[in-house]
């Protein structure tokens, strides 16, 4: 018989060990069931131990044996051909008994009562009747055990005695006509042929009547006399509390194992790679949340090792490599985590010596320009297919550069608020501005809305080579996951792989005061891309001046440091 094993697009085969040690794993989840399963059993045993008393069993004994004139005479037939002792035993558990015994023991309304507590067995191969009777003392066990076997006995006499008088009687009835008979044949003739005829009749009637009369009716022989119980019977209390733990941990793990199957949430590593056929590229450790600010989505510490970690992964994954143009998604809900994981990607990767360019395209809620820091002094010399268009929408209209701390910085495009977000997507701007990548050791990481709320991050997957999902396993549905697999791919795109977070992972505070100090900023809500004239660009966000000429090769990007005048601080 071949083990089940089942493989996982990362190349490695699941045995079948491995995946019951899983489900036992994604069982212990619900540990508050379990728990409360133990609990119910043990109050169940408790229940049972304490409220239902103690019981006394008692127990007495008869040898069934039938009515017979020599049992030792030659040609006997055995006991146990005369004797049906199913039948006795069903006889011993009647009406009859049960009422002979009630009134035996002085309470013969009380027949149903009594008859409850009485139980009548026959060991394999005997002839031997047990009465066993359970009651709350052990004196009454006793007592009402040896009443229901004498009232067997008696009831079963009476039977037997009931039977051979009936049958004498029948044999007196023809045995009186006779002897009239004959001496009515002595008066009139005398003839001894007759009177040998009629003796010989009623010496063979006689002769039934004196071996009915002469038979030993005893009934049985008791064998075991039923005394008092020194010790009460069944489990004992601590015994009751043991069965019900078990029992409780199997209604536990009942309970665990439905609300498992009727989870709609990822409940391991394993359901999430199954639902998005890509691997787990990383799990970011939960840090908490801080004030928002300049620079607030940088990681430190652990986090920022993982995200190096996954730069790197997504660096030798060949089908990143070879274009090396990101997608980051989060299934649903806000972007917070996800806004985070492109910051610190790009930072990554500007890190490892690549020339990144950050996108954000959600052009619905945009809030990321706040929450980056400029990097002043610093110019984009960025050589591209998609010239800046001054006072033009997105993305020809602002752009920036990110100041990343020790990883140097990246350039960053915000996103813009625009009417038809879909249409801005996909149009020839986006386009050229994300085939940029194209050039060497260069980068392109988007940010795009949640894949299941709007079709922003479906419109861009065709444009980029991979997408990598962002979720927390706690609260991601796999439903949701294998339906972000299936637009991606239907789309033209590729699933990269999944980052896994927690609660709080971003690390500072959330878009939704981001996106209010932005419309504080900008006037009621407007975006800055939607200024026009020259005091709009001036107390704009800082812009990255795309429009000078490459030094070496038109498809490629870099960073140079220059000198220029102080601009007017934003407000």
């Amino acid at each position: 018989m071949t083990a089940m094993t089942e493989y996982t697009p990362s190349g490695q085969i699941l045995a079948e060990a491995d995946l019951l040690r899983d489900q036992f794993k994604q069982l212990l989840r619900y540990r508050l069931l379990i728990v409360l399963g133990v609990v119910v059993g043990l109050a169940g045993g408790a229940w049972i131990g304490l409220v239902g008393g103690d019981s006394y069993v008692a127990t007495s004994e008869v040898t069934v044996r039938s009515a017979t004139a020599d049992p030792f005479a030659p040609g006997a037939i055995t006991p146990d051909k005369q004797v049906s002792i199913g039948s006795e035993r069903q006889t011993a558990t009647s009406n009859a008994v049960a009422l002979r015994a009630a009134e035996e023991l002085g309470a013969p309304e009380d027949v149903g009562r009594l008859r409850s507590g009485l139980q009548v067995t026959n060991p394999p191969n005997t002839l031997v009747l047990r009465f066993t009777y359970t009651a709350s003392s052990p004196d009454t066990a006793a007592e009402r055990a040896n009443a229901f076997r004498k009232a067997y006995l008696d009831n079963r006499r009476e039977q037997t005695q009931a039977q051979i008088d009936h049958m004498i009687e029948g044999y007196e009835k023809q045995l009186n006509p006779l002897e009239k008979q004959r001496k009515e044949v002595v008066k009139k003739d005398g003839s001894q042929s007759s009177q040998s005829s009629l003796s010989g009749k009623i010496s063979e009637l006689n002769s039934s009547i004196a071996k009915l009369k002469a038979l030993d009716i005893t009934p049985g022989y008791v064998v075991r006399t039923a005394g008092p119980p020194t010790a009460p019977s069944g489990p004992g209390l601590y015994l009751l509390l043991g069965l019900g733990a078990a029992v409780g941990v199997a209604i536990g793990l009942l309970a665990a194992w439905v609300r498992l199957v009727f989870d709609p949430t990822v409940r391991s590593e394993g359901d999430l790679v199954r639902a998005l056929r890509a691997p787990v590229l990383g799990a970011l450790p939960k840090t908490r949340r801080g004030k928002s600010g300049a620079n607030a989505l940088l990681a430190k510490g652990r986090a920022a090792e993982e995200y190096r970690s996954v730069a790197f992964r997504l660096a030798y994954d060949q089908r990143f490599a070879d274009r090396r143009r990101l997608l980051v998604v989060a299934p649903r809900g806000g972007i917070d985590t996800a806004a985070a994981v492109s910051v610190n990607l790009a930072a990554a990767f500007g890190e490892m010596g690549r020339e990144v360019l950050l996108v954000e395209a959600d052009l619905r809620t945009p809030a990321l320009e706040v929450r980056l820091r400029d990097a002043d002094g610093i110019r984009l010399v960025w050589a591209t297919r998609v010239p800046r268009q001054a006072g033009g929408g997105w993305p020809t209209g602002d752009r920036m550069v990110v100041e990343a701390g020790e990883s140097g910085a990246f350039g960053f495009i915000p996103g813009a608020r625009m009417r038809n977000a879909a249409r801005a997507l996909t149009s020839a701007p986006v386009t050229q501005m994300i085939a940029t990548a194209d050039a060497q050791a260069a980068v392109v990481v988007v940010l795009a809305p949640a894949a299941l709320a709007y079709a922003d991050a479906i419109a861009l997957a065709d444009r980029v080579d991979g997408v990598l999902v962002v979720c927390d396993p706690r609260k991601a549905h796999r439903d949701d996951l294998a339906r972000i697999r299936e637009l991606v791919t239907g789309a033209g795109g590729t699933v990269l792989g999944a980052l896994l977070h927690g609660e709080d992972t971003s690390g500072a505070g959330s878009l939704e005061g981001a996106r209010a100090k932005r419309s504080g900023q900008s006037g009621h809500g407007a975006s800055t891309s939607s200024r026009t004239g020259k005091d709009a660009r001036d107390v704009a966000s800082p812009r990255v001046d795309i429009s000078a000429p490459a030094e070496k090769d038109s498809s490629t990007m870099a960073l140079r440091r220059v000198d220029r005048p102080a601009r007017p601080t934003r407000p």
